[in-house]
C-alpha cells in the first residue's frame, strides 16, 4: 500500500523532470564554487521540493485538459489513482516545504527566484498555453531560472555574466525541445484544447524553425566558456566537439525520410546534449586551477 502510494506521489511531481531541474540548480552551485560540500544537499532538498510541487499543481490545473490525450491519461488524476483535492494537497505541501528550505538555508534571494518560478509556471505559462501557440517562449524562462537559484545559493551576484548566459543557453534549449513534442504530440494538444505552433506553421516549415533553433542552442553553449574563469582551450575544444556532434546528428535526423524515428531519436539526442553540457560545465569548475 505505501509502495503504491509513493509510486502515485512521485507520478504526480514528475520526480524525472524535478531531478533535471533540479540538475540545473546543482551546475549553477557548482559553477560559482568549484566543489560539492554539506549546503549542496539542502538546494537538492529545496529546489526539488519546489518543482516537484510545481509540476504536481500544474497537474491539477490541467487534469481535465490530461484525461482528454492518449499521452496524459494515464497520469493519477485522470485515473482515479488520487483525487484532485488530494493532489492539491500535495502540491501545496511541496512548494511550502520547497520553498522554506530555500529560505531558511539560502536567503530571500534563491527564494524569491524559486517563487517567481512556480508563478511564471504555474499562473503565466499554464495560461498561455491554451491562447497562444508561441506560449513556449515566455515560457521557457522557467527551465533557467534554477541555475540562477543554484548560483544565488552558492553566494553570486545572479546579474553577472557567467551565469547570465548558462540560463541564456537553458532557455534557448528549451525551445526545440518542446516543439519536437509537436511534431508528434500536436494533434493531441490542439483536441485537448491547447495552442500548438503547429497551428501556425506547416510540419514542413516546422522541421526547419525547430532546426534553426537547434543551431541557435548551440552557438549560446559555445558563448558560455567565454565568460568562464580560467577556461582553458582543451574544455573550449571539447565543447566545440560536442556541438559538431550534435548538429551533425540533428542535421541528420531532422531531414531524413523515417519521421516517427526521427521524432524519438532527435528528442533524446537534444536531451542528452543538454545533460553532457552541464554535466562538462560541473567538471570543469571542479577540476579549474
Amino acid at each position: 500500500m505505501m509502495k503504491n502510494y509513493l509510486q502515485i506521489i512521485l507520478a504526480l511531481i514528475k520526480y524525472k523532470v524535478s531531478i533535471a531541474v533540479t540538475f540545473t540548480a546543482i551546475t549553477g552551485y557548482v559553477v560559482y564554487t568549484g566543489h560539492f560540500d554539506l549546503q549542496i544537499i539542502t538546494l537538492v532538498l529545496g529546489v526539488f521540493l519546489l518543482a516537484g510541487g510545481s509540476s504536481a499543481l500544474n497537474e491539477c490545473q490541467e487534469s481535465k485538459y490530461d484525461a482528454k490525450m492518449p499521452r496524459t491519461m494515464n497520469r493519477p488524476i485522470p485515473t482515479g489513482k488520487i483525487s484532485l483535492a488530494n493532489a492539491v494537497v500535495v502540491s501545496v505541501a511541496f512548494c511550502l516545504a520547497g520553498l522554506f528550505v530555500l529560505y531558511y538555508n539560502f536567503g530571500a534571494i534563491t527564494a524569491g527566484l524559486g517563487l517567481l518560478n512556480l508563478v511564471w509556471y504555474n499562473l503565466i505559462y499554464t495560461y498561455l498555453k491554451r491562447v497562444s501557440s508561441f506560449a513556449v517562449v515566455p515560457g521557457s524562462l522557467v527551465g533557467a531560472i534554477p541555475a540562477f537559484m543554484g548560483w544565488a545559493a552558492a553566494g553570486g551576484y545572479v546579474l553577472q555574466p557567467t551565469i547570465i548566459f548558462i540560463a541564456f543557453f537553458l532557455f534557448i534549449w528549451q525551445i526545440p525541445h518542446f516543439w519536437l513534442l509537436m511534431i508528434k504530440y500536436g494533434k493531441e494538444y490542439e483536441e485537448a484544447g491547447f495552442k500548438t505552433i503547429n497551428q501556425a506553421v506547416n510540419s514542413g516549415n516546422l522541421k526547419m524553425i525547430i532546426f534553426a533553433w537547434v543551431v541557435a542552442t548551440s552557438f549560446s553553449s559555445i558563448i558560455v566558456p567565454l565568460f568562464l574563469v580560467n577556461i582553458s582551450l582543451p574544455f573550449f575544444l571539447i565543447i566545440f566537439a560536442l556541438n559538431l556532434s550534435f548538429i551533425a546528428i540533428f542535421t541528420r535526423l531532422s531531414f531524413g525520410n523515417v519521421a516517427e524515428l526521427n521524432f524519438r531519436k532527435s528528442f533524446v539526442s537534444i536531451n542528452v546534449y543538454m545533460m553532457l553540457f552541464m554535466l562538462m560545465l560541473i567538471v570543469f569548475h571542479m577540476v579549474a586551477p
